[in-house]
């Protein structure tokens, strides 16, 4: 065997050895499957079925409508049919329905698979599971509310009736307090509570805001 045939066959199998493992790392941690160009699934991986608890038996020759959570809009897979038929890659985090009803997200990525007339014949798709992420963003969600309710509350039930209590202060007429040391130091003492209720409210409200984002 010449040097080069060596070159070659150990090439060849490198590349084997390459594609095995990438296979066995995309099955264990990716979730995947591929279409034909009418999307009827051809093929779905070990961690799909795992993850849908459908068994490859239910998949193949179904459709992804399989899972459809009816959660996004219409809209949304047509966005999808258009962006892959046209040969781009498609990206997106969709909700979908496993066989027992329960719910997961996934980031997913499609993409166009060609043969050699650039013809579409099939659809690669991939997804990594992110429902803990989605889960944690969602209280994020529900507790900015909250936070927001609060300041609302705190905005008429606190903040208003500090301004007219500073209101009723400031129209004190210092001239009739300059005898009556007790009365103006209560007064002062007002100015500074109300003074300070007024910066809590105020840094509550930067708070929030800063939570929204």
């Amino acid at each position: 065997m010449s040097d080069s045939t060596l070159k070659d066959t150990n090439f060849l199998f490198n590349t084997m050895q390459l594609l095995q493992a990438y296979e066995q790392g995309i099955d264990e941690n990716i979730i995947s499957t591929i279409t034909d160009s009418k999307g009827i699934i051809v093929h779905a991986n070990k961690k799909f079925c795992e993850v849908s608890k459908f068994s490859v038996g239910e998949i193949i020759g179904q459709n992804h409508r399989i899972i459809n959570s009816g959660y996004h809009p219409k809209e949304f897979f047509i966005n999808m049919w258009q962006t892959i038929s046209a040969g781009k890659v498609w990206h997106q985090e969709i909700r979908n329905k496993a066989k027992d009803g329960t719910f997961y997200w996934v980031d997913t990525v499609i993409v166009p698979i060609k043969d050699k007339d650039e013809t579409i014949s099939h659809f690669l798709s991939l997804r990594t599971l992110i429902t803990d992420r989605k889960i944690l963003e969602k209280k994020k969600e529900q507790y900015v509310s909250s936070l927001e309710v609060l300041l609302v509350m705190t905005s008429n039930k606190v903040k208003k009736p500090l301004m007219k209590c500073l209101d009723e202060i400031n129209n004190f007429d210092r001239d009739k307090l300059i005898n009556k040391p007790e009365l103006t130091q209560m007064v002062n003492n007002l100015r500074v509570s109300v003074a300070e209720l007024d910066n809590f409210t105020n840094e509550l409200s930067v708070f929030i805001r800063e939570m929204e984002k």
